[in-house]
């Protein structure tokens, strides 16, 4: 799927992709999917999957996205949240809220919008946190 190299570009293998939206494709509506999805061309919507989601660099999103992993070279306008991770290469432009326990943004990235780091959805339970003495809780 999406991997980061060394030299700082994000690449993606598309034909590891299960579904792509190509390039001269207008949709409309609500997209849900457990895999993996590209979108190429024109989405507005609802994005609502435990998969993940590419947006191609000449992609225009206008949508509210909950995906598990979401990787953008395109254009986001709308809110953003993913379960796992978020990658916004050099040549994303996002315009809209974040929330992420995992995020890239690469310099070039155009993000006007607030950001909230959660923890990862899959995380082990926190610790007992301790008591503000310092001391061990007594047994």
């Amino acid at each position: 799927m999406a991997k980061q190299p060394e030299s700082d570009a994000v690449t993606i293998d598309e034909k590891s992709i299960v579904t792509v939206l190509a390039d001269d494709i207008i949709f409309k509506g609500t997209l849900s999917f457990k895999t993996s999805l590209m979108i190429k061309g024109t989405f507005e919507g609802e994005i609502d999957a435990t998969g993940e989601l590419v947006i191609g660099d000449k992609a225009v999103v206008k949508a509210n996205i909950k995906s598990d992993t979401i990787v953008c070279y395109g254009r986001i306008e709308g809110n953003v949240e993913a379960k796992k991770s978020i990658i916004f290469a050099r040549s994303s432009q996002i315009s809209g809220d974040i929330k992420t326990p995992d995020l890239v943004i690469q310099s070039g990235c155009r993000f006007n919008g607030n950001c909230t780091m959660t923890t990862a959805s899959a995380a082990a339970p926190a610790a007992t946190p301790a008591p503000a003495s310092g001391l061990p809780p007594k047994k």
